[in-house]
């Protein structure tokens, strides 16, 4: 047995580490709104990092095979009945978890949402990718910067009920005065499914023909549309942008179906939402106005709702793209 490993299990048997979890056996699980989606397989690996760094960590990284709150509850119910000790969750109701979240918290069980958070009841604190205003602004904008004579734009949504997606959207809407001449002519949902949203993708440029640009802020949805417009014979015509992957849309920027988009680094999100359940799990303050290390990350404040933005969305073009796009 390992001397740490050792003293910890003296420690833990005389009570010194009573109440708190031992860092020598602390599971958390890292519950994604789908399995298969290559920005959250990106998170899984930023969370395997921070547990590296913590030691005697393991990461569970799991979650439901669509995009339902009926399928995370079902994880998560299995999650409660392994009694791990922290559960980290991007949701896709905001609502529709809080019972069962709230269940895994009467039973001792540390629970942080992060990217798509869920209601304060049900959970400690939540970990935004970066501030909600400032990615409302920068979708917009990222259509706006291409279209100065104005224009008229859609959205591509995931769901209707994605707490994220539909927050961003509010705050989009909130700048639309500081765009004049930019028009939102629709939003549509393709419930972060490939297909469905190339379908409304091409459901919107037949019915709005004179369509200058396509926003999706999701990265299932923009890869689909971006498909779309290439399929339609629209490159140049309709500009696809929003959040993206850099490896699933270096294609459509070397295409010229997209013009540039945004994104934080997967990676560091799912290393920071790792990082505050674990400080969590082990004592730290979830409060407003309390301070939580997220390692190389830095540190966050929580406000009043206990939640914290992680960084600012970086911007993805002809000028970048080759850097990242084998890195996420």
């Amino acid at each position: 047995m390992k001397l740490t490993k050792l003293l910890a299990t003296v420690a833990a048997a005389t009570g010194l580490f009573a109440g708190s979890a031992s860092a020598e056996d602390m599971r958390i699980a890292l519950v994604v709104k789908a399995l298969g989606i290559g920005f959250f397989e990106a998170a899984a690996k930023g969370a395997e990092e921070a547990a590296d760094e913590l030691g005697g960590v393991e990461i569970i990284y799991t979650g439901p095979t669509d995009t339902t709150a009926e399928g995370q509850i079902e994880v998560i119910n299995s999650l409660i009945a392994q009694n791990v000790d922290a559960i980290a969750v991007s949701s896709n109701d905001t609502d529709a978890l809080v019972p069962t979240l709230k269940k895994a918290m009467q039973r001792g069980i540390t629970v942080v949402s992060w990217d798509s958070g869920v209601a304060e009841e049900g959970r400690m604190a939540h970990l935004n990718p970066s501030s909600n205003p400032l990615i409302g602004n920068m979708i917009i904008k990222l259509a706006a910067d291409h279209l100065p004579d104005g224009g008229d734009v859609a959205v591509l949504s995931a769901t209707t009920t994605s707490t994220n997606q539909n927050t961003w959207i509010e705050e989009m809407n909130k700048v639309m005065g500081d765009y004049p001449g930019i028009n939102v002519v629709a939003t549509v949902y393709g419930d972060d499914l490939a297909d469905k949203s190339y379908r409304e993708a091409q459901g919107l440029m037949q019915s709005y023909p004179d369509l200058d640009a396509i926003i999706a802020p999701t990265s299932v949805g923009i890869v689909a549309a971006a498909q779309a417009v290439a399929d339609a014979g629209k490159v140049g015509e309709v500009n696809v942008t929003g959040l993206g992957l850099p490896s699933e849309m270096a294609g459509a920027i070397q295409s010229g179906a997209s013009k540039s988009f945004a994104i934080w680094n997967p990676i560091d999100l799912g290393y920071s939402a790792t990082m505050m359940a674990y400080q969590i799990a082990k004592g730290a303050e979830a409060a407003p106005g309390a301070e939580i290390s997220i390692g190389r990350m830095g540190t966050i404040t929580l406000d009043d709702t206990n939640s914290a933005a992680m960084a600012d969305p970086f911007v993805y073009d002809s000028s970048n793209i080759d850097e990242f796009k084998s890195i996420f």
